[in-house]
């Protein structure tokens, strides 16, 4: 028994397509027609039935491994969320570098804000290296600045995703140094957050990075 047409078609791949409208072209014939002919050559002894089953089959494996895929993505950023959305830690603090040119002449810039109203602003330059060495040493200079108020329970907001993404475990060889100091930091500060926000939501730590080379 042959199985529906629009399952043939469903379950064709692109080749097969565009084989069968060469063939309607060249001989004259439906394309669905020069399709099914082109779909019973590829099955073979099997049949086409089976050769479309198979196909069915293994579109609906794909399928449930897409779905748990997404189910685990939605699962690990709904516990994500409950451990820091809508958390406000006790400390806060935000920081940007900059370098003129790149690499070049490096100064940084952080804000530090605690839970009583205290608040420690950081604008001075930083040596010479490439901007994402000055990125680093603006989050060490604020998370230095949070370990000798004695923070603890810390939330980071920078705009550096080279950062941030290489606080959270990409480990570049490159920025290996400052990273060592990073987390030497970090750790005395107890529970800490470090989250990327765009630019433009950082711009105090981005003014005061641009004071000294100004």
């Amino acid at each position: 028994m042959l199985p529906p047409m629009n399952e043939i078609v469903d379950y064709a791949y692109h080749a097969e397509r565009v084989a069968a409208r060469r063939i309607a072209r060249r001989d004259g014939l439906p394309e669905l027609q020069a399709l099914e002919s082109v779909l019973a050559a590829k099955a073979g002894a099997q049949g086409l039935a089976a050769l479309i089953e198979a196909r069915r089959q293994a579109q609906a494996a794909q399928d449930r491994r897409r779905t748990a895929r997404l189910a685990r993505q939605a699962e690990r950023r709904e516990r994500h969320h409950a451990r820091h959305a809508g958390q406000t830690s006790a400390w806060r603090a935000w920081f940007d570098g900059s370098a003129r040119p790149n690499p070049g002449r490096c100064s940084i810039g952080g804000v530090l804000e605690g839970p009583d109203g205290q608040r420690l602003t950081i604008s001075r330059a930083a040596g010479e290296g490439s901007s994402s060495d000055a990125e680093y040493r603006a989050l060490i200079a604020v998370l230095e600045a949070a370990v000798a108020k004695g923070a603890r329970g810390l939330t980071v907001y920078g705009d550096s995703r080279v950062v941030i993404d290489d606080m959270q475990g990409a480990n570049s060889s490159l920025l290996a140094e400052h990273r060592v100091v990073a987390l030497a930091l970090l750790r005395q500060c107890g529970e800490v957050v470090l989250q990327w926000v765009p630019r433009h939501k950082n711009p105090e730590a981005d003014a005061l990075s641009q004071g000294p080379n100004g």
